[in-house]
């Protein structure tokens, strides 16, 4: 070990909380103390090198200390670096805002900035209880979800996920959602995909019936419940899904923080589908994985149940210090320029077939259940036992097995649970993706005891 990591390591635990950490486990699992990043590298105080496989938390696109992206936050650092947006406006957050309505699926003609995922969800969620509001519909007050979901970690996210063990502490805090089943397709041969899902659509109908007048809205991660274990479905649902929120009169809220931006295979998942969601919340891969930032997309209609005079108190009053900040903004807008550049989406699909076959060795494996693959994220999930595809015990923490095995062998993978996943940046070339496959390859041998 480096004098250099480890002095690093000693100053960070003298002083550091990380998140998503039970802090005890780095008594015997070392941080990895990162110097710098170029690409798809990360580098240690050492010089040692780890192939980012999950993009730093799926937020980066176009790799590590982006050349045009760098000289895009360089220079608007030179000229304004923030301001209120409350009264205030300027050419980065204007520019921005119009590229995101184009880009969006149509009829999403306004954007409210944020700072996180977590803040645009909760835009969302009170956007569109308070149009109701504004709409004499004061009765409805609830929610739907679905199990396995994932939309954040603050109390309003947590209220419409499914997140287990990161809500279950908070729940007298918590409003009471609607859990509706999940489409989850894990274990259903991909030709019956789509029946799947229409059967998972008509118990959503019967529990929009049941609670006519009292929903607001239906939240979904379109395509990919990501933080549920990268759990995948057919975009047949979401379109079956549309259908039944204009029957039923409720919102659509599409959580693409995670699949947008290409990581989906289109630029959103929404397209899939031909659906536009009354609400489109976007952050992570916004900027490249520069700055905190993130959008929520919506209609006139929502936007117009809120425009009247000051003393109607019809207005949205929520804010956020860092709204709309010129730096996030010339960070996304350089990010929304490296997709002009190039057929990035074209060029995604390449690489995510490279990853497919680069993993092929694990359709045989005693201890894969499944390998599955939406655009850019593409799942591998471990099992006890491949003909019951009963997983492992989660106080066992294969997954960890596969995160050591990584560090020791230069790749970052932070599996969930029993899911190993690739989510690596859009640029990784092929040498890298084998060298990225083989590790977890390994890795999952050594979580199975093989």
């Amino acid at each position: 070990m480096s004098l250099e990591n480890d002095a690093l390591r000693a100053r960070d635990l003298a002083v550091l909380w990380h998140p998503t950490t039970q802090m005890k486990d780095h008594e015997w699992l070392p941080l990895l103390p990162v110097r710098s990043g170029r690409g798809v590298w990360l580098e240690d105080m050492d010089g040692g090198r780890y192939i980012d496989a999950i993009s730093s938390w799926w937020v980066n696109l176009f790799g590590h200390a982006n050349e045009h992206i760098s000289a895009a936050v360089t220079r608007q650092a030179q000229t304004l670096e923030h301001v209120i947006l409350a009264g205030v406006t300027h050419e980065p957050a204007v520019q921005l805002a119009e590229q995101l309505v184009a880009l969006t699926p149509p009829g999403l003609d306004r954007v409210f900035y944020a700072d996180s995922g977590s803040g645009a969800v909760e835009i969302a969620l009170k956007m569109s209880f308070h149009y109701w509001r504004n709409a004499g519909e004061t009765q409805r007050r609830r929610f739907v979800t679905l199990t396995g979901s994932y939309h954040g970690e603050t109390l309003g996210t947590l209220a419409v996920g499914d997140a287990g063990l990161f809500k279950e502490a908070y729940e007298p805090l918590l409003m009471e959602s609607l859990m509706a089943p999940s489409p989850d397709c894990f274990g259903i041969d991909p030709e019956h995909w789509d029946a799947h899902a229409a059967q998972k659509l008509q118990a959503l109908d019967d529990m929009l019936r049941a609670h006519a007048g009292e929903v607001c809205a239906v939240i979904i991660e379109p395509l990919v419940q990501c933080a549920g274990g990268m759990r995948m479905y057919p975009p047949s649902w979401i379109t079956g899904l549309r259908a039944l929120c204009d029957r039923h009169r409720v919102h659509l809220i599409a959580d693409e923080i995670a699949v947008g931006f290409g990581r989906s295979g289109t630029l959103f998942a929404c397209e899939q589908a031909g659906v536009t969601p009354d609400f489109m919340c976007l952050s992570k891969g916004l900027t490249g994985g520069y700055l905190p930032m993130s959008a929520v997309m919506t209609t006139n209609a929502v936007y117009d149940a809120f425009y009247d005079e000051y003393t109607s108190m019809r207005g949205f009053l929520h804010s956020h210090s860092y709204t709309g900040n010129a730096l996030a903004c010339a960070a996304a807008l350089a990010t929304l320029e490296l997709f002009e550049a190039s057929p990035v989406l074209e060029d995604n699909r390449r690489t995510a077939r490279l990853m497919r076959e680069a993993v092929a060795p694990l359709e045989s494996h005693p201890n894969v259940g499944e390998i599955r693959q939406t655009g850019m994220i593409l799942a591998m999930e471990m099992v006890a036992d491949r003909d019951t595809m009963q997983g492992w015990d989660w106080r066992e923490r294969r997954g960890m097995q596969v995160y050591a095995h990584g560090l020791e062998n230069g790749v970052l993978l932070r599996p969930i649970g029993n899911v190993v996943y690739f989510m690596p940046p859009y640029i990784i070339n092929e040498s890298e993706i084998a060298q990225m496959a083989e590790v977890a390859m390994a890795g999952i041998d050594r979580a199975a005891g093989l």
